[in-house]
């Protein structure tokens, strides 16, 4: 029992653990100043291109592009934990991340 517990544990702080720098300064520095910001924050918000969120969050751990709506191409990501918790589901129409679902505390909710 005592074994279940220590895996349990090590499995969830092994989860929770940063992902660290997910990009070189060149990458963002074209960027305005505060998706740069946001960027090395780990920060996303509505309005962020895709790869704007991939610098911030790194890569998502499944994609799926989604049925056009009115013309618009959409596709959504999912962010999940170690565990296969889910943490955030990301909807992004013509590039733009339009949609957040989650519970993870690095979000700005506006654009």
């Amino acid at each position: 029992m005592r074994v279940l517990i220590a895996l349990f544990i090590a499995l969830f702080i092994f989860g929770c653990a940063s992902q660290g720098v997910r990009y070189t300064y060149d990458e963002i520095k074209n960027y305005p100043p505060e998706i740069q910001e946001r960027i090395t924050k780990g920060e996303i918000a509505l309005g962020m291109t895709k790869e704007q969120v991939r610098l911030a969050w790194g890569n998502p751990s499944s994609v799926r592009v989604l049925t056009p709506e009115k013309g618009k191409q959409r596709e959504e990501w999912i962010y999940s934990s170690s565990l296969g918790l889910l943490k955030s589901r990301l909807i992004f129409v013509d590039g733009k991340l339009t949609y957040i679902i989650s519970n993870e505390q690095r979000i700005i909710g506006e654009e």
